[in-house]
């Protein structure tokens, strides 16, 4: 619900004016923080989940937390975008207010700042497309991580019945040495008493 509410936001800051674009900015930036303050908290949660459901619970947080970060991108990229606009209205503005003579040697228009803020641009654009390469790698080796969590769990279960079943045969095993170690002491008492009544009575 707070990743949607801040998704609304976003969509307000194209066409907030230049007096309000500060406060939208402000609230999205306080709404995100406050996500991944609950995210901290999701990840400790997902933990304390039964084994069965702690690697479909992480998986959600870490989806949110990919979200997150992917609206705190976009934000950061409306900032320099404004910033970026701002300052060539500046420079706009400089430029038709000077007034130039015949012997001003300084016409030169300083364009160096704006180079170096594009190339800084080009850079931040770079590095998170590295981000997002980054995560989808982390999504991939998390579903990986979760098929073989599944093989795993499906062989525990088969050494499991085998166990049962090994404990099902040892439990009758002691149970027929229980009965022949009585037979045994029968038979042998059998045969002391026909011994003892053949030298009793034919002697």
């Amino acid at each position: 619900r707070q990743v949607h509410e801040v998704q609304s936001y976003m969509g307000r800051l194209e066409t907030s004016d230049k007096e309000s674009v500060h406060l939208v900015e402000n609230e999205i930036q306080a709404r995100i923080d406050n996500i991944f303050s609950n995210l901290e908290r999701l990840e400790i949660l997902s933990s304390k989940e039964p084994p069965n459901k702690r690697q479909s619970a992480k998986l959600r947080v870490d989806q949110l937390k990919y979200d997150v970060q992917h609206l705190q991108t976009a934000l950061r990229n409306f900032q320099q975008r404004r910033y970026l606009r701002e300052q060539q209205e500046r420079q706009r503005q400089e430029l038709l207010a000077r007034t130039f003579t015949t012997n001003d040697s300084d016409t030169s228009i300083p364009i160096d700042e704006t180079l170096q803020f594009n190339e800084s641009l080009q850079s931040a654009h770079r590095g998170m497309d590295e981000l997002i390469g980054s995560g989808t790698s982390i999504l991939a080796g998390l579903r990986d991580q979760r098929v073989t969590l599944k093989g795993t769990h499906k062989k525990i279960l088969d050494v499991a019945n085998m166990l049962g079943l090994s404990n099902t045969v040892m439990r009758l095993i002691e149970k027929r040495a229980f009965q022949d170690k009585f037979l045994m002491l029968g038979g042998m008492a059998l045969t002391c008493l026909i011994m003892f009544l053949v030298v009793q009575y034919l002697t």
